[in-house]
């Protein structure tokens, strides 16, 4: 609380109390123009419009009608983010969500007086302003509003760090942003969005991202659902969880790290196909596409096994790719490669991909210990690595050290470890490997899905095998899930799929601190 106001600063304060002194709010509770307010962009095309309705004129006689301008009246808001006086007029550019637009003010009839162009001088970049008057073209082509009226509608103390931008000869703008570095960007998100409009952008593909898979779900009969952040056990998922306290009941409770226990709840209940969009928490390591608290996106569908699921998991990134990157027809730029989301996906069972590209066939090492000699053998993993994993967790490791970098493609891998998926179904005729797969793009792993498991008695085992493993991550029984299976749950397939690395994989960003608004980072010494 004791910051220390820079120089700049200072002079602002200055100011914003002239502005008090001659009885101006510099922070008003409403705006004057309200009901007449259009966007820039809004403002762009009316210009459009207007200009094409025009009758045949001469040359003359269209500068002086583009230059008297719309006889309509409107009003801009927005932030200034750059300004230009000259003597008794003056520029300024007001950005608002759309995009910018020009404000044009000068002493005279036709604009306004000199006591309000004093005020016009002092505003500052970064400043709120709105702006009443009608659109005009000026003689350099620049769609433009000119002010008969404004008033200031926040006044910045601290000095955004403006981008300084620069003209092409082919007519583009290129941006040099004054606020790049990736730390000081997280933890002040609020200035990276206000000066940084193409990280704003990322922020609109993740909503348009979220607002498609609704529309997608929603048309094929699930039903969207909310289930508990607070839960009494924690489930659904090999993660360490975060502990919270109730004080009323005296009771410790878990952030969830998964939906999954409490929507396959809802399949015994009656509905068929449910899905939910939310926040998970896991209480681990943060890298380049972890985050201790995330968005996930999981579904649930009655009587559908992890071939059919596979089958709506394709047909669901195809509509989504299509609709959010329309302008490329459903294809990506990710981490220098093209990846298109719409063609058919590769198909290969893990055993296939591991031995693809490790040269091992774990199904000839049947137990833990012979598979970790072959794989110090190959010199694959490090001794210490090693040491203590179980068989399933092995695998696991040779997926994610050798396998999954390689799979750039949309790739999905299926058939698993029962080690490591204590809630899937095994395979007819394989006990030790479950119903399992995993959809790989760019890569980096983007969901998972199952066969999932609807038999209470083999699920009460697999819970205790997990009970007496060592596995830090293993999640406890659940007494509660097992009597609702007890009750009858249909066969049913199941799917899970972060939204931030989609996000990540739509924008071609290679760090899921991009595409969070907000992401958890150290505390700031």
């Amino acid at each position: 609380m004791n910051h220390e106001y820079s120089e700049v600063e200072r002079d602002r304060l200055a100011k914003l109390n002239k502005l008090r002194t001659a009885g101006i709010d510099p922070y008003p509770a409403r705006t004057r123009f309200g009901t007449l307010r259009v966007t820039a962009a809004e403002a762009a095309r009316r210009l459009v419009a207007w200009q094409a309705a025009l009758p045949e004129q001469t040359p003359d006689e269209r500068a002086a009608a583009l230059h008297a301008g719309e006889p309509t009246i409107c009003a801009l808001m927005g932030r200034i983010v750059a300004k230009r006086i000259m003597g008794k007029a003056g520029f300024v550019s007001v950005e608002d969500d759309s995009g910018r637009l020009q404000v044009y003010a000068r002493i005279g009839p036709d604009s306004i007086d000199a006591a309000s162009f004093e005020l016009f001088k002092d505003l500052d970049l970064g400043d709120f302003i709105e702006a009443k008057g009608n659109l005009f073209i000026t003689k350099t082509g620049e769609p433009t509003l000119r002010a008969t009226d404004w008033s200031l509608l926040s006044k910045s103390i601290s000095p955004l760090p403006i981008a300084k931008e620069e003209k092409q000869p082919d007519g583009s703008v290129k941006r040099y942003s004054a606020f790049s570095d990736p730390e000081s960007r997280y933890r002040q998100r609020y200035a990276d969005l206000a000066v940084n409009p193409e990280v704003r952008e990322i922020f609109r593909t993740r909503a348009r991202i979220i607002r498609t898979l609704r529309e997608f779900f929603d048309s094929r009969g699930f039903l969207e659902v909310e289930t508990p952040i607070l839960q009494p056990i924690y489930g659904g998922a090999a993660a360490r969880p975060f502990i919270t306290h109730h004080n009323q009941l005296d009771q410790d409770l878990y952030l969830r790290i998964s939906f999954e226990l409490y929507l396959k709840r809802l399949l015994v209940g009656g509905f068929e196909r449910v899905y939910e969009i939310g926040r998970d928490f896991r209480n681990e390591g943060v890298s380049f596409k972890h985050n201790p608290e995330f968005t996930q996106l999981e579904f649930y569908a009655a009587y559908m096994d992890v071939f059919s699921v596979m089958d709506l998991a394709e047909e669901m990134m195809q509509y989504v790719a299509r609709e959010v990157l329309a302008a490329s027809d459903g294809k990506t730029r990710f981490r220098g490669h093209e990846i298109d989301l719409v063609r058919p996906w590769q198909r290969i069972t893990l055993r296939d991909a591991i031995l693809e590209f490790t040269g091992i066939d774990y199904t000839q090492y049947p137990d833990r210990e012979s598979l970790a000699a072959a794989i110090l053998a190959h010199k694959l993993m490090p001794a210490d690595v090693v040491q203590g994993k179980t068989r399933g967790k092995l695998i696991d490791g040779l997926l994610g050290d050798h396998v999954e970098k390689n799979l750039v493609q949309p790739t999905f891998i299926y058939d698993y470890p029962r080690d490591i998926s204590p809630l899937a179904k095994s395979k007819v005729g394989d006990p030790s490997t479950v119903e399992r797969f995993e959809g790989f793009v760019g890569g980096m792993e983007l969901c998972n899905a199952f066969s999932e498991l609807n038999d209470p008695l083999d699920q009460e085992q697999r819970f205790l095998e997990e009970m007496r493993g060592e596995d830090e991550e293993a999640q406890p029984p659940d007494e509660d899930y097992l009597r609702a299976m007890r009750y009858g749950m249909p066969p049913n397939g199941g799917f899970g799929m972060g939204i931030d690395r989609l996000t990540m994989l739509f924008t071609n960003n290679d760090s899921i601190r991009e595409v969070l608004l907000f992401p958890h980072l150290r505390k700031e010494e």
